[in-house]
């Protein structure tokens, strides 16, 4: 069920109590998770947290600590799948689940003792009315009508008669309930069709920390960076985002009102957030200015950089700026002040005759003290490259590096995140021009399809959700600029790469179509579950997103034969 009051009905019931904390894999989740613990510390709440990569580790690490806790809070998992059928908990286990995929699970909105979500109710969820998909069991049919008979009491005609009365009443009712099965499966199925995003679980438990007056600066900033997750993972759409934007905004100036005599005297370890419009290149700030257009996903696409001529449109690019080559190819700090003052306008002005009207973007940046300065989505590509870091064989190690990074505390490691973070980009863009050049995206009839071999320049790091789906976003944002055919302009993409080579399994995964009015809304995780079950393909669904799925590579034909059919 929904909590309504989230004070009252989550975190008061937790006071006094022990805690299961169980966190999923991405960044969003881990910045709630940084929230939630500042908040426990406060109040002295004693918690157990556990990392979960997918629902098999979910199950795994709750059988582990099913008896010493009754209380389990999940963030960014759970949601989206009956949780008591998968976990068969005992009956007085308590779960509070803080998840942004969509839809919930009917099973988890109706129960009202053990599940209780986290979730915005603001968010246009659909839900199904209760009557609509759920009726009590049917009374003992045998039973109507034949308990006040007693043998020989009445003639046999008139008997017949009430038994054919009877067996009309039956066969109607059997009607009544075939036509409510029919209607109930494809209520079910209008619901649950499409996966999406809603708001943000780091703004649900920032608000619940306002609500109770013990928010601060740091809380705010992992909020922020949750919600900047969300837009660089492209999860939400972009009216979603400004919208959240907005709510955040109120916070930020809240907590970041000072006067100019104030902001004069900042001590070395302060804190100060702000709002801005900034520019759409990834991690310009610490990279050099050339390195970020080559590889931030929305200069790279608009100006075709994978071509010869896109790398000429970008020379032409940087001269109708008036920028020196010897000052773009040096780190962003070390450039002339003169030109680092005037970027954000003289770029504007010169990225709209190239047809990228909106190159700049509503985000946030903070400083720490007086020379540590990072956008939001600096923090959240460092973050997800050491949540997924393919030098570290423990996962769980990953984890908690990337969840001492959101402290400022541990900026050094930080830094470490954004220099993996530059490698993945600089992978994935070479992966996008050598996917083009060569021709690996292949039509598939209802979608299109490319498969990364064994042997691919850093296929391993696509064997990581994270990095395999912005690898996905950004080829397909790149082949839609690069195809002539105007029906591959408005299909989806799925793409397989090698996941596990001892197992022999690829990994699997399937985004909507590159539109401008695109919603956001993924079909593929139910699309992949039929295909799988119609062809008896061993596939494992762990993610939780389903649109994510491993593969025994030998099945991957009839799969995708099935799931051709299925889509046509």
């Amino acid at each position: 069920m929904f909590v309504s009051d989230i004070r009252k009905e989550f975190y008061d019931v937790l006071l006094n109590q022990r805690v299961l904390l169980l966190v999923a894999f991405d960044v969003d989740a881990l910045c709630t998770c940084k929230i939630l613990q500042s908040l426990f510390h406060c109040d002295h709440i004693q918690y157990t947290l556990v990392p979960v990569a997918g629902w098999q580790d979910l199950e795994t690490s709750f059988l582990e600590h099913k008896e010493q806790f009754k209380y389990h809070v999940l963030i960014n998992c759970g949601a989206n799948l009956d949780l008591l059928e998968a976990l068969q908990p005992d009956e007085d286990a308590v779960f509070f689940i803080c998840d942004s995929h969509r839809p919930v699970d009917v099973i988890n909105v109706y129960n009202d003792t053990q599940i209780k979500l986290l979730i915005k109710q603001d968010d246009d969820l659909g839900i199904p009315a209760y009557d609509d998909i759920f009726r009590d069991d049917e009374e003992d049919e045998d039973s109507e009508d034949t308990g006040n008979e007693s043998e020989g009491s009445e003639p046999t005609g008139k008997r017949r008669r009430m038994d054919e009365g009877t067996m009309e009443r039956r066969i109607d009712r059997r009607r009544q309930r075939r036509e409510w099965e029919e209607r109930r499966r494809e209520i079910l199925f209008e619901y649950e069709q499409y996966e999406y995003h809603g708001t943000s679980s780091g703004m649900v438990i920032f608000e619940l920390a306002w609500i109770m007056s013990k928010d601060s600066n740091d809380m705010l900033w992992w909020a922020i960076v949750g919600l900047t997750d969300q837009w660089v993972h492209d999860k939400i759409t972009h009216m979603k985002y400004v919208t959240d934007v907005g709510i955040v905004q109120r916070h930020v100036s809240r907590h970041n009102h000072r006067n100019e005599d104030e902001e004069n005297t900042l001590s070395i370890d302060c804190m100060r957030i702000s709002f801005d419009f900034d520019l759409r290149l990834a991690l310009y700030h610490h990279w050099s200015l050339y390195e970020s257009m080559c590889n931030s996903n929305y200069t790279y696409a608009n100006l075709k950089l994978w071509s010869i001529q896109g790398l000429k449109r970008l020379q032409e690019f940087l001269a109708e700026m008036g920028l020196p080559l010897n000052q773009v190819r040096q780190k962003f700090n070390s450039m002339d002040i003169s030109l680092k003052d005037n970027l954000q306008e003289m770029l504007e002005e010169s990225a709209s005759k190239f047809g990228m009207k909106d190159i700049r973007v509503q985000t946030f940046n903070v400083h720490f003290g007086f020379k540590n300065k990072f956008l939001a989505s600096d923090i959240v590509y460092s973050v997800a490259s050491l949540l997924e870091n393919i030098e570290r064989d423990d996962g769980n190690k990953s984890f908690i590096e990337a969840l001492d990074s959101l402290s400022r505390s541990n900026l050094d490691k930080l830094h470490q995140g954004l220099e993996l973070a530059k490698q993945q980009l600089r992978a994935i863009h070479q992966t996008v021009a050598s996917c083009i050049c060569t021709n690996l995206i292949i039509s598939h009839g209802p979608f299109l399809y490319c498969y990364l071999q064994e042997g691919t320049p850093d296929v391993k790091i696509y064997s990581k959700p994270i990095c395999l789906k912005l690898l996905c976003k950004h080829l397909l944002k790149c082949f839609v600029r690069s195809t002539k055919n105007k029906r591959c302009k408005v299909l989806p993409l799925v793409m397989a790469a090698p996941m596990d080579l001892q197992k022999g399994t690829v990994i699997v995964i399937g985004i909507p179509p590159e539109t401008e009015s695109s919603d956001k809304k993924n079909f593929f995780g139910k699309a992949f579950e039929k295909a799988a079950e119609s062809t008896s393909s061993r596939t494992l669904h762990d993610q939780f997103d389903s649109s994510i799925i491993e593969l025994k590579s030998e099945d991957r034909s009839k799969f995708l034969d099935a799931l051709i059919s299925l889509l046509s």
